[in-house]
């Protein structure tokens, strides 16, 4: 099998890595790829480029193509590809907008009986700045409408900071919506369907503040571990039956059938679930943990998904836990410098895997070329000696302004 990979991110070069080791595939390029992806393997595509894509399947007789990113398939490349008879993993365009619209995510949840929290819609800065000017419980949390690259939530704990992040971010045409705030755990669970089946992966915790003890600004995710404790069998088995297969249900009776990755963000506060929101796509770094416990082949659930059958697929993970540390640039995530060369990753023991993100290659050496760099990675009998075997080579990569949290897991630890 020949698969395509569309995507250049940590997320992507765990799928490939994955589709390779695990015997699914003979072959993996990845489009536009990084610095860790073999050159030959690496194809200068851009992940909105459908031509191109396309013609790089044709040319390659690639056998199925793998949609990383949420921006293509929001943009529909799905729909593309299937048009032209090259499978491709991934929802639809229309399906797709579960996590492109987040009222469109709010409405299927609201009518097929999803737990969420209660939420107010705006359009423009003005209806919603007469709400914030009345209200008086924080925090509150504010949504733009849309894709915004995991820049879109504010939560203020003031009627100060609530103005200053419309006065920022809202605009006069801008569809945004206040939600009443969820207290408890997050965790993320990927459910993967084939339009009528979905099944649940295991539970990832992510980290998405950048400074130890969950503090600083918000970014993609600094760091994750699975499985995530405080999802017990009882509670993903409420994940499924509650929220994943009514979601699944629900879009199948709307004409809109979603096959792919349903990731469901929750919000776990002792035996209360609500959804926090929905991506189409897998996560990043959760894949990056998700992946080495994977004991089916992840080929195999590619191509039940894509042609259905999930039903008659057994989804086992290993009995072990994983985690990885992103390595950030200095600065990140406001304003951070490329092209610095990083070391010492070859030096790493073979119990740690480590998976690029930003990273590309100049002069034949690797060179940082993003915020998130590198996902340092592990796997172990517990939590503890996965942490234990990424803190004690962690160090030996080297780049001029490279940053890591100390505390990965400490939720679990």
């Amino acid at each position: 099998m020949k698969y395509l990979v569309v995507g250049s991110g940590g997320r992507e070069h765990a799928i490939s890595w994955r589709l390779l080791s695990d015997g699914s595939a003979e072959e993996v390029y990845v489009a536009p790829g990084n610095g860790g992806i073999d050159e030959k393997y690496r194809v200068d595509i851009a992940v909105d480029d459908f031509e191109g894509i396309y013609s790089f399947c044709q040319d390659k007789s690639i056998d199925m193509v793998v949609v990383g990113p949420e921006v293509p398939l929001v943009m529909g490349l799905v729909d593309y590809l299937e048009e032209k008879n090259v499978p491709a993993f991934g929802p639809k365009k229309a399906a797709a907008m579960i996590e492109g619209s987040k009222l469109f995510a709010k409405r299927i949840m609201e009518t097929y009986e999803v737990p969420t929290a209660g939420h107010w819609d705006f359009i423009g800065r003005e209806t919603i700045t007469e709400f914030i000017e009345k209200n008086e419980k924080y925090p509150m949390v504010i949504k733009l409408d849309g894709l915004a690259a995991g820049k879109g939530v504010g939560i203020p704990e003031s009627r100060e900071e609530a103005l200053a992040f419309i006065d920022e971010n809202v605009k006069d045409d801008s569809r945004v919506f206040v939600e009443e705030f969820l207290k408890g755990e997050e965790a993320s669970i990927f459910g993967i369907s084939d339009g009528v089946t979905v099944l649940p992966m295991i539970a990832a915790q992510d980290h998405k503040r950048i400074f130890d003890g969950d503090k600083g600004p918000n970014t993609g995710g600094m760091g994750a571990y699975a499985p995530a404790p405080v999802v017990t069998p009882e509670k993903l088995q409420f994940v499924k039956e509650k929220v994943l297969q009514p979601v699944i249900d629900g879009m199948r009776k709307e004409g809109i059938p979603f096959k792919g990755i349903l990731y469901a963000g929750v919000m776990i506060d002792g035996d209360d679930i609500k959804v926090l929101e929905f991506n189409a796509r897998f996560g990043d770094p959760e894949t990056q943990i998700v992946l080495p416990l994977l004991e089916t082949k992840l080929g195999t659930l590619i191509h039940a998904s894509v042609n259905g059958g999930l039903d008659r697929v057994d989804l086992k993970f290993r009995d072990s836990h994983a985690m990885t540390v992103v390595v950030s640039a200095g600065g990140y995530p406001g304003s951070y410098k490329k092209g610095d060369e990083i070391t010492g990753i070859e030096n790493v023991a073979e119990n740690v895997q480590v998976f690029h993100a930003g990273t590309d290659t100049k002069d034949g050496k690797t060179v940082t070329n993003g915020g998130r760099v590198l996902n340092v990675t592990s796997t172990g009998s517990s939590l503890k000696e996965a942490a234990g075997n990424i803190y004690g080579e962690i160090d030996k990569i080297k780049f001029d302004g490279a940053f890591y949290r100390k505390d990965i897991g400490h939720r679990a630890l």
